[in-house]
């Protein structure tokens, strides 16, 4: 039987989504293993969205889930339609949607709170002893929907979001572009991805060593 692996999105794009290349090395190392992969998304609004070439924000309005549906190739699931029964394991890949749309860290820090359906799986996971994996950013958003489980968790190397980690109780592991932090207690594993970079070639490995980690876990 395949491994069934949940690919939380968080829409599609860096400034405001998930970042494209870490959501599709994600879904290229776990099919090369022969998962299942099972797309999903809040079916939310955005928190607002930004042009990707001048970074600015733009007049407009977007779905989380219509948008990352363009990543998944229309195949994706509404989150609140998942329940923790349907997966084997989870992987977050980051961008700043993982900390915006997912939950709203990028604009409250450790003080914010995460997107009720998300908080719920993510709590199922643990609950039900199956490993997460959280890319870039997204281990904010598993910080703060676990503070209470001081779980071990890596975003690289920045001091200031490392301190806001360490205000949740996270227990903090430095780590390169190329290395992976493991929780062996919450069955989580984090790797720093873009928060470091620089490039998609230096990406990849670290994403590779993650998501072999997490299917050995199942």
């Amino acid at each position: 039987m395949a491994k069934k692996i949940g690919v939380l999105l968080s829409g599609c794009g860096v400034f405001d989504g998930s970042e494209i290349h870490e959501a599709v090395l994600t879904m290229l190392f776990l099919d090369q293993a022969r998962a299942e992969i099972i797309c999903m998304a809040p079916d939310i609004p955005q928190v607002h969205v930004i042009d990707h070439i001048t970074q600015k924000e733009m007049n407009e309005s977007r779905n989380v889930l219509v948008e990352s549906a363009r990543i998944a190739r229309g195949e994706i699931k509404k989150l609140s339609d998942v329940q923790v029964d349907d997966l084997d394991g989870l992987i977050i890949p980051g961008g700043f949607g993982s900390a915006k749309n997912l939950s709203d860290f990028a604009f409250k820090g450790p003080g914010g709170e995460v997107n009720p359906d998300v908080k719920r799986l993510i709590d199922d996971m643990v609950t039900a002893n199956k490993p997460i994996g959280a890319l870039c950013i997204a281990p904010a958003t598993v910080a703060m929907a676990l503070k209470d489980k001081s779980p071990v968790l890596t975003i690289g190397s920045d001091e200031q979001t490392i301190d806001a980690l360490q205000a949740l109780g996270v227990k903090h592991t430095v780590c390169a572009v190329d290395e992976i932090a493991v929780d062996n207690n919450n069955k989580i594993v984090s790797t720093p991805a873009y928060m470091l970079g620089p490039d998609i070639s230096h990406v990849a490995i670290g994403i590779e060593k993650l998501v072999k980690q997490v299917l050995s876990m199942v």
